[in-house]
């Protein structure tokens, strides 16, 4: 089962994402770094290979989210790591900086269970479905 990595530098939108994501189905294990620079640290010296997904927040300190996306996509090794926005920011300009990464989805935050579930069939169908969604 391939696992979720969420790159969310708040402790309480990071617990409402993981929610969010168990009630949707999705049993695959998330692993929560705190800030960009964190994330990239992480991919470069995982030796167990990359994970299936990443959940990128766009405003944290050190390194934003735009950052830390240009720096996978310039990256041989993590060019085509999938990624999905979560975010507060509903500006046009970032969805569209976003969609010009070529990120998998853009989720505004709270996130909506049935919106993580439409993203996972349509997109990601090497995640895990619990068989029952949570409540």
């Amino acid at each position: 089962m391939k696992e979720i990595l969420l790159v969310e530098d708040d402790d309480v939108q990071a617990f409402l994402v993981e929610r969010a994501f168990r009630r949707a189905g999705v049993a695959n294990p998330i692993e929560r770094v705190s800030d960009g620079q964190e994330a990239l640290d992480l991919l470069r010296l995982r030796p167990e290979g990359l994970p299936g997904l990443m959940l990128l927040d766009l405003k944290m300190p050190r390194l934003t989210g735009f950052e830390v996306l240009e720096a996978i996509r310039a990256d041989g090794r993590t060019r085509r790591l999938p990624v999905v926005i979560v975010t507060s920011s509903d500006s046009p300009a970032d969805r569209e900086r976003a969609a010009r990464e070529g990120v998998l989805g853009y989720l505004l935050k709270p996130c909506d269970p049935e919106q993580i579930r439409c993203l996972v069939q349509r997109e990601l169908l090497g995640f895990e479905p619990d068989t029952e969604p949570s409540r």
